[in-house]
């Protein structure tokens, strides 16, 4: 059976917040640096933008980042969320 070719309409939809990045509105994604008070680097996470369940857009990240006194990992979890964007 012949695989049935995508129609133009089947193609994904733009979200806001690509929406945003395409006509110049902000970066594609942001980079978080996880510091300590006395500038002590744990670990660096790439946030890329995204459109959120809610209608907001704004950048999201998750990973995980090390201490290098104790090697302790440790999970984190981030949103950003342009003030206003929600529709």
């Amino acid at each position: 059976m012949a695989k049935k070719e995508a129609a133009p309409t089947d193609a994904p939809k733009e979200t806001a917040a690509e929406a945003e990045v395409a006509k110049g509105g902000g970066p594609q994604a942001v980079i978080l640096e996880i510091r300590t008070p006395s500038g002590e680097v744990w670990g660096q996470i790439m946030a890329p933008a995204k459109e959120f369940k809610t209608g907001s857009s704004g950048f999201y990240a998750n990973g995980k980042v090390i201490d290098p006194q104790t090697g302790n990992r440790y999970q984190v979890g981030c949103n950003i969320i342009l003030i206003g964007s929600k529709k």
